[in-house]
């Protein structure tokens, strides 16, 4: 699941405005490189939306089915803000979605369907075929 955190308004070459959606996935354990040491973070990515701005504000803390996904791209310099520090990159993270029958409540529902001898053919529970 990914959630909606924040949006942006941007601006194309012509002078129009969109709004962009910013997603962030949950929570990541990741090793830092200077200190050997562990810290929590999230991924992150925007995408684009036909939204005005009142909506983009109504959605703000909605989850939407689907994760975040690092890409592979052509290379591009990126700077921290905070440090001032360009590195280039050759990634680029992207929201994947995920059908929803792909929940773990689907797959059972679509199991339970799929086998006829899971109901009870005399109205006694069969234990073994709960999970």
């Amino acid at each position: 699941m990914v959630r909606i955190v924040n949006y942006e308004e941007r601006q194309v070459d012509d002078g129009k405005t969109f709004f962009v959606l910013e997603l962030q996935g949950g929570i990541e354990m990741a090793l830092s490189q200077e200190t050997n040491l562990f810290y929590a973070t999230a991924r992150r990515t925007f995408i684009s939306s036909t939204f005005d701005e009142d909506t983009c504000k109504a959605l703000l803390g909605t989850s939407m089915h689907g994760k975040i996904e690092r890409q592979e791209c052509e290379a591009y310099e990126y700077e921290i803000k905070e440090t001032g520090d360009v590195r280039i990159l050759n990634h680029r993270f992207v929201y994947a979605p995920e059908p929803i029958s792909s929940s773990k409540e689907d797959k059972a529902v679509q199991k339970l369907f799929a086998e006829e001898h899971t109901f009870s053919q005399n109205g006694v529970l069969e234990e073994e075929l709960i999970d």
